[in-house]
């Protein structure tokens, strides 16, 4: 089996380099159109950089097709205006990978109110405008595929980086919403958590594992969730050839008595509030109140 992106337009942000080059090169070798967007050239945010224009020339040195895209995730009027000349010059776009991306990292004690800001802007807030503008085109044609890039930092934790955390997880909630607001169109979302070697990284690797951790090694997880067969809601990690998942889970917990409904009744009981045994994966919110409500009905009834 192979997997095409003939017909399919794609656009893929922060696409100058690392990551975000590997899946526009890919993306295009297996027949997409593809938007590069990329805005600079320093792992901050900060400068401009010609790596769009780059890619676009790679990619039609290889035969394939590409734009460049200059726009700021973070301001939804310029994200709007490249999605609307995608379609002018293509028809279409049924893929959006969001991975655009800066860090300003620092302990939380030492972080400045506006890095923090910064970063939630351009990971959350940047995702959620690319995604927006890209919605009701994937609604109308009945058709999209959507990657969030999330971290290890914003499902585990990493110290300092409270800011990219906080976006990051952010992005892996948004899935999980805006995955059962596109079924009905056929628009499928999914979170990918890369390790991976590039610029944002360079100085974190040592040097032996920066050349075993290569982009070229999270692009296959990364395009297989933006195909037609991808799956929905998925959390998927890829680094150095190994890939996984990971879910949001829940227990069943403890129903506590009247009585018990206290301070000292939820640290008497916190062994069974906290017991991981029977975890199970909610496919909405909704569930939690569910499990909830079969509890009080069982209480009734016995």
């Amino acid at each position: 089996m192979t997997i095409s992106f003939k017909d399919r337009v794609a656009i893929v942000t922060g696409a100058g380099g690392g990551l975000g080059r590997a899946y526009a090169l890919e993306l295009a070798k297996r027949g997409a159109k593809v938007v590069v967007n990329d805005i600079g050239g320093a792992r901050d945010g900060t400068g401009h950089s010609d790596a769009a224009l780059q890619v676009v020339a790679e990619i039609e040195a290889a035969g394939g097709e590409a734009i460049s895209n200059g726009g700021s995730v973070s301001e939804y009027d310029q994200m709007a205006e490249m999605v609307a000349k995608a379609k002018e010059k293509w028809g279409g776009v049924h893929i959006l990978i969001n991975n655009a991306g800066i860090l300003r990292d620092k302990s939380f004690t030492k972080m400045d109110p506006a890095d923090f800001e910064m970063v939630v802007k351009v990971h959350l807030i940047g995702s959620a405008f690319a995604t927006k503008a890209c919605w009701d085109l994937m609604r109308e044609q009945n058709y999209g595929r959507i990657l969030m890039t999330a971290s290890s930092t914003g499902l585990f934790g990493n110290f300092g980086q409270a800011n990219y955390g906080a976006a990051k997880l952010g992005l892996a909630g948004l899935t999980k919403t805006l995955y059962l607001e596109g079924a009905k169109n056929n628009i499928k979302v999914n979170t990918l958590v890369p390790v991976a070697a590039t610029r944002m990284t360079e100085d974190i690797f040592p040097e032996e594992a920066f050349k075993l951790f290569g982009p070229e090694n999270v692009a296959p997880a990364a395009l297989f969730l933006v195909s037609d067969d991808a799956p929905s809601n998925a959390i998927v990690g890829a680094g150095a050839g190994a890939y996984h998942s990971a879910w949001v889970t829940m227990n069943k917990g403890a129903l506590l008595a009247p009585a018990e409904r206290t301070v000292e009744g939820v640290a008497a009981h916190w062994a069974q509030i906290s017991d991981r045994t029977g975890d199970f994966v909610p496919q909405s919110g909704a569930e939690q109140s569910g499990v909830i409500i079969a509890q009080l009905q069982a209480a009734m009834k016995s």
